[in-house]
């Protein structure tokens, strides 16, 4: 299979401040991944040699296939314990530890063509987060909140050793909020067509929940009708979400070479669905965690960062453009992009592309912390 290249000329990096440890979808349409967008310096000053990216696109690209995937376990690989729920993980590699977030309704497997080529350097963990892929499909309130608690709580009780940590969509957004709450275990973070939005300094002031429901009529009568709705609506769109051919379909709009879009990424979404719960979690992200973001905007969380940024962006992503990297690079200073010709996943549409300029940028952080010698191919500015 071929995957789409590195766009060589799409590179902008500036300098910043960097932390650390001394430092104190694809749920099935659209719908899932747009409302979501209401959710959410010295240091590293690099450039990633264009040669780098663009031998692969002169060679006509990789093909995935050649890369060394991550065996699908269909009853996972390892497990930790969290508020006594049960959390999906994979472990491979020795050396720096990097952790992996995966998407809206995706998990750990999504990173099967990253994870074997970082492992061969770095340790690797990728987590499947609470209500997603093989980790417990719990019966909570979801909110920004849980999963940067649930990834922070993992770096201190499973890596136990600051880290950088990768993420994509949903994953990226969480990856950011961790390492503002946890900075003295981040070392470094890469966003990948992150979720979040940053706020509107002219929306509206909220009008608060109790407020909202302060008559008898609202409590008794029209909150009740409005969730029974919703139920019905968001239970046939959960019915229709996890159908194969439906997830198949959103998938190849969401990758711009849908060459990767197979039976092993599909099985890997569709598989948890089958859990009891999995349909009640879905009301609950879908009518509660997606439908209230706006206190966690990306400025704001921007503005609490203090360590390096990668940006690893799809430009052809119909979701999240690449003018939302583009507004982070702006904003913080203490970042880097690199713009591919790829969509909303491209750590598993364009694989060898986002490996390689991941390496890069980890060669140059190391040699920034003093944890190993400078690499030529790595040009300070």
């Amino acid at each position: 299979m071929s995957v789409a290249s590195a766009s060589a000329a799409g590179l902008r990096s500036s300098s910043g401040r960097r932390c650390g440890a001394g430092s104190g979808l694809n749920g099935g349409s659209r719908f899932l991944m747009m409302q979501r967008r209401d959710v959410v310096t010295k240091g590293i000053a690099l450039t990633v040699c264009s040669s780098l990216l663009a031998s692969s696109s002169s060679n006509g690209g990789t093909d995935a296939q050649a890369l060394e995937r991550l065996p699908f376990k269909a009853d996972g690989y390892s497990f930790w314990t969290w508020r006594g729920r049960r959390i999906h993980y994979v472990e491979q590699g020795s050396g720096q530890p990097i952790v992996l977030i995966h998407g809206f309704g995706a998990s750990a497997f999504h990173w099967r063509y990253n994870i074997p080529e970082l492992a061969k350097k770095y340790k690797v963990y990728a987590v499947d987060l609470l209500g997603f892929g093989w980790s417990e499909k719990a019966l909570v309130e979801y909110d920004a909140t849980i999963w940067m608690e649930q990834v922070s709580d993992f770096l201190r009780e499973v890596v136990q050793s600051p880290s950088v940590l990768v993420g994509n969509s949903l994953g990226g957004f969480t990856t950011l909020f961790a390492a503002t709450e946890v900075p003295e275990l981040v070392r470094g973070i890469v966003l990948l067509n992150s979720a979040g939005q940053f706020g509107d300094p002219n929306a509206p002031p909220k009008v608060e929940e109790a407020e909202e429901e302060a008559s008898a009529l609202t409590r008794l009568v029209v909150k009740p009708i409005k969730e029974a709705f919703q139920k019905v609506v968001l239970g046939f769109l959960f019915w229709q979400a996890k159908q194969p051919a439906r997830v198949e379909k959103v998938l190849k709009s969401v990758y711009k070479d849908p060459s990767n879009v197979d039976d092993y990424l599909i099985t890997s979404i569709t598989a948890p669905t089958a859990d009891p719960n999995a349909g009640e979690v879905y009301y609950r992200l879908m009518s509660r965690f997606v439908a209230n973001q706006t206190q966690y905007t990306l400025d704001k969380l921007l503005g609490k960062l203090s360590c390096p940024l990668l940006l690893l962006w799809g430009d052809l992503d119909p979701w999240v453009g690449p003018a939302k990297a583009a507004q982070i690079h702006k904003f913080y200073a203490n970042s880097t992009v690199v713009n591919l010709q790829a969509g909303h996943c491209p750590h598993d549409e364009a694989p060898e592309q986002v490996n390689a300029a991941l390496l890069q940028w980890l060669g140059s952080l190391e040699e920034e912390t003093g944890d190993k010698p400078a690499e030529p191919s790595l040009q300070a500015v």
